[in-house]
């Protein structure tokens, strides 16, 4: 029997058949440290709680924006990021748990030939949307106060493309996937290459992280980088301007994206393409001492980075847009059937809708002579004049106006107090606030 992997403790019955792990070996050999065993899958259960619960929200506030009527390119890309994030911590992740707890594979035929491919074509899906989001997003700066529309045909036919390429570029992990058994561990979940499909398998092995990783990011990066340079270009023009900050703060946001992207995938496809060179070098001729297999820690940590990106991304897209934020406000409200407030008063708001009506002065108390003329801006005073007839009814008028005034508003109490004591004629001479109107009883006095 050869043994084809030191690192997984797996021996073949065929030597002519090349094993390469399904698992990495992270997650391919039995966790004998009770720690390590219990740790990694609750760290996993975490991170797919609190990631489906971002993904569902950030889904559900671009949902709420399309009905509203914005549908782009740009939030249908994001939406289908969210997606593919959504998909690996539901389906994927919770198998990756399960595999770490158990010595042997327990999950059926049916999850081995499965669980791989549905993994890395989820992961390929993002990396070619992040690239598209990059093309968009220079479009959109390059003429940030155009309106571009797109039929929703178009989006799906983006979306179908994408999808459609990522599941072609993984399909040797779903064709090759296979349950055999082992002496120690039962049986176990390895990916078994015929011989006729080494020379395909050894160029692919080279040519998959190049077209799933390193070309589409850095394409993104490369678009990411002329889009925030042309956001720099100063416009005269108001509305230019205000286009140029939206531009500037989308570019951030996607741009963050992708170097999260970058950056949390980077120790996955190290352990994934040294676990293959080492696989197959021990095909070719036996164990190569100066090849060792990744450290168990490495191994770890890489898988545990690649699943907390579908947690990080939700966050910097809720964090950094602006027009997230607005929708969350407004999928809230939406949620809690809660109506919008009316602004706060400001320090020159009045504080009633209408300000009390002052009473009108009872001249009954002077001589006819001495009252004066009531005049206005229309003339009612010449009237007046003309009809004295219509005294009387002026006179007690001012009953009838006091109670409209109170039926209007609130009557301040020193209001009252003023009026009282200028009716009753208990008004002091330092305190008298028209003293030229009792001038002529003093004289008389």
């Amino acid at each position: 029997m050869d043994k084809l992997s030191s690192g997984t403790n797996m021996t073949v019955v065929n030597s002519s058949i090349d094993r390469w792990p399904f698992n990495e070996r992270g997650s391919g050999e039995h966790l004998d440290p009770m720690e390590l065993k219990i740790l990694v899958p609750a760290v996993l259960g975490v991170i797919c709680v609190l990631g489906l619960a971002c993904n569902l929200t950030a889904m559900s506030i671009l949902v709420y924006c399309a009905h509203k009527g914005t549908v782009s390119l740009i939030n249908s890309l994001i939406f289908n990021l969210m997606f593919a994030d959504g998909l690996v911590l539901t389906f994927a992740a919770p198998f990756r748990a399960a595999a770490y707890s158990e010595a042997s594979w327990r999950l059926g035929w049916a999850v081995c030939k499965t669980a791989d491919w549905f993994l890395q074509s989820c992961m390929a899906a993002k990396s070619f949307t992040v690239a598209i989001m990059a093309k968009a997003c220079y479009r959109y700066v390059s003429n940030p106060g155009q309106q571009v529309s797109i039929s929703m045909g178009s989006i799906l036919v983006v979306l179908m493309s994408v999808w459609a390429s990522a599941c072609s570029v993984t399909m040797p992990h779903w064709l090759f996937a296979t349950l055999q058994p082992d002496e120690r561990r039962g049986l176990v979940c390895v990916m078994a290459v015929p011989p006729k499909a080494g020379d395909f398998m050894s160029a692919y092995v080279k040519a998959y992280p190049l077209a799933v990783y390193c070309v589409p990011l850095s394409v993104a990066l490369l678009y990411f980088w002329k889009a925030y340079a042309r956001c720099q270009q100063r416009s005269s023009k108001t509305m230019n301007l205000r286009a140029q900050i939206r531009s500037r703060k989308l570019t951030l946001m996607l741009f963050g994206l992708t170097v999260a992207m970058a950056i949390l995938w980077l120790p996955q496809w190290v352990v994934w393409v040294w676990e293959r060179h080492l696989a197959e070098r021990e095909s070719e001729g036996g164990a190569h001492p100066h090849i060792h297999p990744p450290p168990l820690l490495l191994s770890l940590s890489s898988q545990l980075l690649a699943f907390s990106l579908s947690l990080v991304n939700p966050i910097i897209v809720l964090s950094l847009s602006e027009e997230f934020r607005e929708g969350f406000r407004g999928l809230f409200r939406r949620l809690t059937f809660r109506k919008q407030h009316p602004p706060r008063p400001g320090p020159h708001t009045p504080s009633c809708q209408r300000a009390p009506r002052p009473r009108p002065e009872s001249f009954s108390h002077l001589p006819k002579g001495n009252r004066p003329a009531l005049c206005s801006s229309s003339g009612h005073g010449s009237r007046r004049e003309a009809h004295p007839k219509e005294e009387p009814a002026a006179r007690g008028g001012g009953e009838d106006a006091d109670r409209e005034s109170l039926q209007d508003g609130i009557a301040l109490p020193d209001v009252e107090q003023f009026w009282h004591e200028r009716e009753t004629g208990s008004l002091v001479d330092a305190n008298d606030p028209v003293p030229w109107e009792h001038q002529d009883k003093r004289g008389t006095k």
